[in-house]
């Protein structure tokens, strides 16, 4: 058998999925990247995992991205690695930002769950599905979310950055 690289992987992809399922292809420093919809993820997440030659059984990372500036402004992304080719696919999801749902992903790995755990106690996505979806790191009454991009760095009321104590 060849050595799994990138291309095949993405040939594989786009030989099993038809059209707009997989998208957006880059190549960050070398990490195959693709974006997918709501509606094709477990499909695609599942042939990653199922298929005899790629075999990206290892479920590495699951997170989150606000993007408060984007119209889709989260985006959910999976890090998946075949430990047997020694390849990395990295999978985006983008979700619309008043209800952010997805599909759970604790039907193909039970190591998902804490993961999406974490993901929904700092971004608010909602895992569709999930067997136990509440907070795991915050407090249970807290009603923000806490990586959102939501609120000023900093208190526009502070004093001590004014350039007049730097002679400026």
């Amino acid at each position: 058998m060849a050595k799994l690289d990138n291309n095949t992987v993405l040939k594989r992809l786009q030989g099993r999925f038809d059209g707009d399922a997989i998208r957006n292809i880059t190549e960050p420093f070398g990490l195959l990247t693709v974006e997918t919809d709501t509606t094709q993820l477990l499909d695609v997440l599942e042939f990653l995992k199922t298929d005899e030659e790629l075999q990206f059984g290892y479920l590495t990372d699951i997170t989150a991205v606000h993007y408060p500036d984007l119209e889709k402004e989260f985006a959910v992304v999976y890090h998946v690695h075949s430990l047997v080719n020694n390849v990395r696919i990295r999978v985006k999801v983008f979700l619309q930002g008043g209800y952010p749902a997805i599909p759970t992903a604790t039907v193909l790995w039970d190591g998902a769950n804490w993961m999406e755990r974490e993901t929904y106690d700092f971004f608010g996505i909602q895992f569709v599905g999930h067997p136990d979806l509440r907070r795991i790191l915050n407090v249970d009454d807290m009603e923000v979310f806490p990586m959102r991009k939501e609120y000023p760095l900093e208190d526009p009321n502070k004093i001590d950055k004014k350039d007049y104590f730097f002679g400026r």
